[in-house]
């Protein structure tokens, strides 16, 4: 179906989310097992084609509604990932160490922001950077795992140290 939509057209944009929105409520619900879950995937994907500074034309919309659902589901696991991570941690450290749930959730908030950081990086780059900060590998090791020269991880460990500096880290 082709609902003809260019620019933000109201009409088209209104019976895009008529037509569409029930199918992708169900596409959400079966990949998150949850309800309520998958209605926020589903008004968030909308919103994103809302918020679009130009629609396009849409000869397949389910296509361009599951290819921004799919993002939307990477980055809500990928979130979820490094709070698991982040819990695990921290019921590690003794009881006397735990910090309060009010400074918890700041650090939560900073690690996604980082975690959004890193992820507007290269594929290698974002990997040379982990594996320095996370595993503490030298830049050979590095190169090593990555298949590329030390010549390269210093120019990888630049433009994401550049990144995290522009980002005000």
């Amino acid at each position: 179906m082709n609902t003809g939509l260019t620019g933000h057209d109201e009409r088209g944009l209104t019976q895009l989310y008529h037509e569409h929105h029930p199918w992708l409520l169900q596409w959400l619900e079966k990949r998150v097992q949850d309800r309520l879950q998958a209605e926020d995937h589903a008004q968030d994907t909308f919103l994103r084609v809302i918020t679009a500074k130009e629609t396009p034309n849409l000869n397949e919309p389910r296509a361009y509604l599951t290819t921004i659902a799919k993002r939307l589901l990477s980055n809500h696991w990928r979130r979820n990932s490094i709070e698991q991570a982040y819990l695990a941690r921290l019921a590690a450290y003794p009881e006397e160490s735990v910090i309060s749930a009010e400074d918890s959730a700041i650090v939560l908030e900073v690690l996604r922001e980082i975690d959004e950081l890193l992820n507007q990086l290269p594929a290698k780059v974002r990997k040379a950077f982990l594996l320095a900060q996370l595993d503490d590998l030298t830049y050979a090791e590095i190169a090593r795992q990555l298949g590329v020269s030390d010549r390269m991880v210093r120019k990888y460990m630049a433009q994401a140290m550049f990144q995290c500096l522009s980002a005000g880290y």
